[in-house]
C-alpha cells in the first residue's frame, strides 16, 4: 500500500490589510511587497532645496543671532509661494503653512520685512504666523492646552507643512538634555504620523567650546535624541570670511547625498526682505576661525563677563563660557585680564 505522508497544514499568514485592520503594533510584508506599495505612493518634493522634502522631520540648528529664523521665514515664504528658484527653492505647488513663532513680536517682525517701517512685504495668504496669546494664564497645562491647539489649528486649516521656531518653546523645560527632549520629539512624530505633515524643527546650540571645530550633529542640544528622529538634519554657521556671510550645512539627510560642501551666503536686506542670498559652495574650513581669532573671540567674551561682574571667579567664567578653566586661567595671564 502506498504510503502518502500527512503534512501539517501551516498557518495562513496574515495579510498586511488584516493586520492593519486589528491595528497590531507590527505589519509584515516581503521586501517586494513594500516597493510596490511605495510605487502608488507620490514622490516626495523638495520644500527647501535639499535640505528638506514633504513629509519629513527637519531639524534646523544655529547659534543665537546667526539667522535661523531668518532662514526658516525665508523657506516659509518660498513654500507657501510655490517659489523655486535658488537652492533653497520649494518645487512643491503653492500650500500654507504654519509658522509658530515663539521668539519676535509683530513689531520686530514688521521690522526685518519693510524698509525701516515702511513699504512691507506682502506675504501669501497661505503664510500663517502663530503666536503665544499673550494673555494666557494657565501654565499648568501649558504644554498639554498648546500641542491640542496646534493640532486644531492644522486641521482647520488644512495644513500639512508645520514650522516651529523654536523648540524650547513647545516645553516649559530646557531641552538641551536627552531626557527632556525624547518625550517632546515623540509629541511632535505622532502628531507629524497623524496628519501626514511635514515639519521643521528649529533648535540652538549650547555654547561651543572651539569655534574652530567643523559643525556636527554633537552641536544640537538635546543632539542624541533629536537626532534619531529626524530624515533630516542641517545647520547655519557664521563664516569667519565677513561679518554678514553664513554657510548652510547639511549633517544628516535620508533624500539626498550629504555633500562635503557647505552653501556660503551673504545675510542681506535689498529692499523689505531680510533673508540669505546664495553665493557659492565652498569647503567649511575655509570659514572657520583660526587659533588666533578663536583667541580673541574668547579673550573679548571673557573680558566682558569681567566688567559685568568683577567678582566671578574663574571657575565660574568657565563654567559661564562651557570650558575649562585652566583655559581661563591661562588667557588672563596672558592679556593681564
Amino acid at each position: 500500500m502506498e504510503f502518502n505522508p500527512v503534512s501539517k497544514k501551516q498557518p495562513d499568514l496574515e495579510t498586511p490589510e488584516k493586520t492593519k485592520e486589528k491595528e497590531g503594533l507590527l505589519v509584515v510584508r516581503t521586501a517586494n511587497a513594500c516597493i510596490d506599495d511605495a510605487k502608488n505612493q507620490a514622490v516626495p518634493l523638495s520644500l527647501c532645496g535639499n535640505f528638506w522634502f514633504e513629509g519629513e522631520v527637519a531639524i534646523l540648528f544655529a547659534d543665537t543671532n546667526v539667522g535661523k529664523s531668518i532662514f526658516a521665514v525665508q523657506s516659509a515664504n518660498n513654500i507657501s509661494d510655490g517659489n523655486s528658484e535658488g537652492m533653497f527653492g520649494s518645487k512643491a505647488p503653492p500650500q500654507k503653512v504654519i509658522y509658530l513663532d515663539f521668539e519676535l513680536s509683530d513689531k520686530q517682525f514688521e521690522r526685518r520685512y519693510s524698509v525701516e517701517w515702511e513699504n512691507h512685504y506682502l506675504f501669501n495668504s497661505n503664510f500663517l504666523r502663530v503666536m503665544i496669546n499673550v494673555s494666557f494664564t494657565d501654565f499648568e497645562n501649558f504644554e498639554k492646552q498648546l500641542f491640542e491647539e496646534i493640532e486644531n489649528i492644522l486641521i482647520r486649516e488644512q495644513a500639512k507643512v508645520l514650522i516651529v521656531d523654536n523648540i524650547t518653546y513647545l516645553r516649559m523645560q530646557s531641552t538641551e538634555s536627552g531626557k527632556e527632549a525624547l518625550p517632546l520629539m515623540k509629541h511632535l512624530i505622532q502628531l507629524k504620523n497623524k496628519l501626514s505633515l511635514s515639519m521643521m524643527i528649529l533648535a540652538h546650540t549650547p555654547k561651543r567650546s572651539n569655534p574652530m571645530n567643523p559643525l556636527t550633529v554633537n552641536d544640537l542640544a538635546g543632539s542624541k535624541q533629536l537626532a534619531n528622529f529626524a530624515d533630516s538634519i542641517f545647520c547655519i554657521g557664521k563664516s569667519s570670511q565677513g561679518e554678514h556671510l553664513r554657510y548652510v550645512k547639511q549633517v544628516k539627510a535620508r533624500s539626498c547625498g550629504v555633500s562635503d560642501n557647505v552653501m556660503v551666503c551673504e545675510l542681506d536686506k535689498p529692499y523689505n526682505f531680510l533673508g540669505f542670498t546664495f553665493k557659492k559652495e565652498d569647503k567649511e574650513s575655509n570659514h572657520l576661525q583660526t587659533k588666533s581669532e578663536a583667541e580673541e573671540e574668547l579673550k573679548e567674551m571673557i573680558t566682558a563677563l569681567k566688567n559685568d561682574n568683577s567678582e566671578l571667579s574663574l571657575r565660574e567664567i568657565a563654567k559661564e563660557l562651557d570650558i575649562n578653566h585652566m583655559k581661563v586661567k591661562r588667557l588672563c595671564e596672558k592679556y593681564n585680564l
